[in-house]
């Protein structure tokens, strides 16, 4: 990460932003309500080989397929401000980065916000802990607390930090699961990126906690899982998409639809595309 941006920059590339037309596709909206489409934007760590060897060359095939936006998982030692460039060139919003949470304490913080201002990105999720915030109940109810601190550090930037979750946040710790135990505890602007592929691998249904924890999933991850097809992308797996849309579009005040796709089988970004054609296929679009 090399967040080092002038303020002249930032202002310059705010400028810059608010020029620049978001191109019709697939969205016509922000926010989680019956009869508005919520865009859909790409988790980049889908097309992470791919962004390696040439960022900018993937980022436009991504526009090109429809994305309305991207998330980051990592930089790949670029700066923000051209990060944005790409971004604007190509008409995509920034809707998340995935940032490890030593990003967001100390000194660290500052950097992380002035960095994802440039991008234009108000979402700043933690991917993953590491074991010693995990390992028991109370470890789960001191990270809450922190999460609480750090929102509210956050918010005068109008930024907000978030949680995505793996597959251990849904098999029971000390007579509770860690899901509940952690957006139980925490604040209602503390994000619940709640990935649908990662939770139905630990036993989680996404219906049960887009319900549980209404106007919290702000960003979703929409990730296909099958037992019968560990391969399938997003439409031919066993995922109950009218459900989970009709939640999310209702009561989940979802903001963003972030498509993630991992497996091997095909080409990464033949397979991302093939997941936004499913898309369509089911109206999102």
């Amino acid at each position: 990460m090399t967040p080092n941006v002038s303020r002249r920059d930032f202002l310059k590339l705010s400028a810059t932003s608010a020029a620049v037309a978001w191109a019709a596709g697939c969205s016509t909206t922000e926010g989680g309500r019956a009869g508005q489409k919520i865009p859909i934007a790409l988790e980049l760590y889908s097309v992470r080989k791919e962004c390696a060897k040439d960022t900018a060359g993937t980022i436009e095939a991504v526009a090109k397929m429809g994305y309305k936006g991207v998330e980051f998982a990592g930089f790949y030692d670029k700066e923000a401000k051209t990060l944005r460039k790409i971004l604007d060139d190509c008409g995509l919003k920034c809707c998340g980065s995935h940032t490890p949470l030593p990003h967001l304490l100390g000194d660290k913080l500052k950097e992380t916000i002035e960095f994802n201002q440039v991008l234009g990105n108000k979402f700043l999720i933690v991917p993953g802990l590491p074991k010693d915030r995990t390992a028991s109940k109370q470890a789960w109810l001191d990270t809450a607390k922190l999460f609480n601190e750090l929102s509210d550090k956050v918010a005068p930037d109008k930024m907000r930090v978030g949680y995505h979750n793996h597959t251990i946040e849904f098999e029971a710790l000390d007579g509770e699961l860690p899901w509940d135990t952690f957006f139980g505890n925490t604040k209602k602007e503390v994000v619940m990126q709640f990935d649908t592929g990662n939770a139905m691998h630990g036993g989680g249904d996404a219906r049960a906690y887009l319900k549980k924890y209404p106007g919290r999933a702000t960003t979703v991850h929409l990730k296909p899982f099958s037992k019968a097809k560990p391969d399938a992308i997003i439409g031919e797996d066993e995922l109950p998409w009218k459900d989970i849309f009709e939640l999310c579009e209702t009561i989940g005040n979802t903001e963003w639809y972030i498509v993630e796709y991992e497996r091997p089988v095909l080409p990464a970004l033949e397979a991302v595309e093939k997941c936004l054609q499913a898309l369509k296929k089911m109206g999102k679009c």
